[in-house]
């Protein structure tokens, strides 16, 4: 059978392998299937390519455009997976590995293409954080915006998740305006080819967005500036040599690592066997060690349970981890396939020989084990190993040494304080679970081990049938850990877009802060428009638009009938002489909400129109009493406008309340949705 060539996508061109190429091995039976690489690739054409093509217009859409495009590349995804799913198997990965992989990585993209619409504006700058008042009367401000780096991202991947993998970076980068040069593991780099050709052929994205590099990057990193960013996963002995190099530390290229991680899992010290908390705990651990066969980032490799449980965890995992079919991927009853490659099955028999030299191994013998459908000794399989440490105090190996496989070590603890030394032991890492049904124990291990990982996942009979699992990185949640783990942050939401974006001060005044971010400043400009905003539709609508209503005056008599209406009595609204007793009030004043509800009838124009529901209020601040006798206005100003639909958008409105003084006595942020036109 003919070699797969796998090919990388440079400049706008597929190129095919040249005689440098590497093989790449068959996980299942050990044959040379496909071959990547190509020396002659020229990458400073690539870069080029990316930095005046595909920056610039990505840079020209708006956080919207972005989340809309990440939207159709995951539909194109989502509409072509079973080709994923088909050239998957021979990477040793099963149908639910592959539910991880494929599923997983579109599904985070369809996340960050919703966080992207909802969480960031229709506008190709971000503001981060409000607006900081550097001068006594406001005509001097401070904010902090966004804007996309004017460089190009450079991902490098590792070989156990070459869909999810990619997409977890490709997502918040392309959301960010920054185009992407992928360059997958070698070994995996096929099912990583066809992805990109499907993104590619969707017609989706702009020319010089994505580009793939199937085999070696040459001298990439060597041209890089500080407009550019490398993201990497893989071993950390990697890391330390990419991110070390002169240019890299010359430049201040920033580079996110995330790597080897010794994750751990505690079995609670109220979880005795026989409850949920126990059989939840042992199941969690048996999917971490056999799915992906163990090579998860996030699996885990140190299991911890109290002294006096040790036993029958063993013996529980071991019933489990018996009933596991190990063989052929794509044969429906496997539940454990191959490890990527007979080269990686050398490094993690290596590893768990150094992990015998101070734990036993219990459970697994990878010279005996059944395989199913395939042959064990030309296909990269191994059988769960389980090993059991008596000292992990003395012990240093178990705490330092990740057998990236179907690899994992028991050791006791003899109370709550010696299992958070022990999990820290690791000395970072991606994620620690705690199997507990006792809150308080939760937030020991939060407060003694948080600062030692980058995700604390709790679990118990509440959670458990919701939960997503020990080993699951979610687009919502950072990814990422400190120490051992890279120290490297990614995924997080809006915070994962952020990496890839500039974060600079602004100051001037409120029009000049208006006309950067794009939203009205308290103090900018406020402009009239030809008639009531509320009879107007949304694309007509002007930021700084403002109407000034007439005074109302606040009676007595409607204090008490709107306390009566509603029931709300508090004694400040109907007792002078309690409410003068409070430091906060000179006397009977009116409520809050009465004063919202006044607000509204001074600025609403009754009439059906464009606006079409009020869906929300933020940032309500009453900042002084109303007494019977104060009269109250209104200022209503467009602060911001956020198309939500081809129907309707959202408008944004700054409303001020002021007594005849002008003193500002409330102030809030309105929300409505209204109509386009036509």
């Amino acid at each position: 059978m003919s070699l797969l060539d796998v090919k990388s996508f440079a400049a706008g061109a597929w190129i095919a392998p040249d005689d440098s190429a590497r093989p790449i091995e068959n996980a299942i039976d050990g044959s040379v299937m496909a071959q990547a690489g190509n020396a002659g690739l020229d990458v400073a054409a690539m870069l080029d390519h990316a930095r005046t093509v595909g920056g610039p217009a990505l840079r020209k859409m708006t956080f919207h455009d972005r989340a809309r495009m990440l939207k159709a590349l995951a539909t194109a995804l989502n509409e072509k997976k079973q080709a994923l799913y088909d050239i998957s198997f021979t990477t040793g990965a099963t149908q639910s590995d592959h539910q991880i992989d494929i599923d997983g990585g579109i599904g985070t993209v369809f996340v960050f293409a919703s966080k992207g619409r909802r969480e960031m504006p229709d506008a190709q700058v971000y503001l981060d954080g409000g607006v900081e008042q550097l001068s006594r009367s406001g005509s001097f401000l401070g904010q902090h915006i966004c804007t996309p780096l004017q460089g190009v991202a450079v991902h490098i991947n590792a070989f156990n998740f070459p869909v999810w993998g990619m997409l977890e970076k490709l997502a918040p980068t392309l959301l960010a305006g920054v185009p992407a040069i992928v360059k997958p593991a070698t070994a995996t780099c096929y099912v990583t080819e066809l992805a990109v050709k499907i993104m590619l052929d969707s017609g989706v994205l702009p020319e010089g967005a994505l580009q793939l590099v199937s085999g070696g990057l040459g001298d990439m990193l060597d041209r890089l500036t500080c407009q550019d960013v490398v993201s990497f996963t893989g071993s950390a002995a990697t890391a330390l040599k990419l991110r070390s190099a002169p240019h890299i530390l010359q430049n201040s290229i920033r580079f996110v690592a995330e790597q080897d991680s010794l994750n751990a899992s505690i079995l609670g010290p109220d979880a005795e066997p026989g409850t949920p908390e126990f059989d939840l705990f042992v199941k969690e651990v048996q999917r971490e060690m056999t799915a992906k066969a163990g090579q998860k980032c996030t699996a885990i490799r140190r299991i911890l349970a109290p002294q006096n449980r040790v036993e029958a965890v063993i013996e529980a995992l071991g019933e489990r981890l018996s009933k596991t079919v190990i063989g052929d991927p794509r044969a429906e009853d496997t539940r454990m396939g191959a490890l990527v490659s007979n080269a990686q099955k050398r490094d993690v028999l290596e590893k768990a020989g150094i992990l015998g030299t101070e734990a036993e191994r219990v459970w697994g013998d990878p010279d005996s084990f059944e395989v199913a459908g395939a042959d064990a000794s030309k296909g990269a399989f191994l059988p769960p190993m389980l090993f059991h440490c008596a000292d992990p105090d003395t012990a240093s190996r178990i705490h330092d040494t990740e057998a990236f496989g179907p690899v994992s070590t028991v050791m006791g603890y003899r109370d709550l304080d010696h299992a958070i030394a022990l999990v820290n032991r690791g000395q970072g890492s991606l994620v620690a679970s705690v199997i507990t049904n006792d809150p308080q124990v939760a937030r020991d291990v939060a407060l003694g081990a948080g600062a030692f990982h980058g995700r604390l996942y709790f679990n118990n009979r509440t959670s458990m049938k919701e939960s997503t699992g020990h080993g699951s990185p979610l687009p919502h949640m950072v990814h990422g850990g400190p120490g051992r783990a890279g120290g490297g942050e990614e995924l997080g939401g809006v915070r994962g877009v952020m990496h890839y974006m500039q974060r600079t001060a602004v100051q001037g005044s409120p029009d000049i802060l208006t006309a950067i971010g794009g939203t009205w400043v308290p103090g900018a400009e406020e402009k009239t428009g030809p008639d009531h905003p509320f009879t107007r539709h949304f694309e007509d609508l002007a930021v700084g638009e403002t109407i000034h209503t007439s005074e109302r005056e606040v009676t007595l008599d409607d204090i008490a009938h709107f306390a009566q209406f509603t029931g709300d009595t508090f004694y400040a609204h109907m007792d002078d002489e309690a409410a003068k007793r409070n430091p906060f009030f000179p006397g009977r004043v009116a409520h809050g909400y009465l004063l919202l509800s006044f607000a509204a009838g001074l600025f609403v124009s009754p009439d059906e129109g464009p606006v079409l529901a009020n869906t929300g209020l933020d940032a309500l601040r009453f900042m002084k009493p109303v007494e019977a006798g104060d009269r109250i206005k209104v200022r209503l100003t467009v602060k911001k406008k956020t198309p939500r639909n081809e129907e309707y958008g959202e408008v944004r409105w700054h409303v001020t309340l002021t007594n005849q003084d002008g003193e500002k006595v409330a102030e809030y942020e309105l929300l409505t949705m209204n109509a386009f036109g036509g």
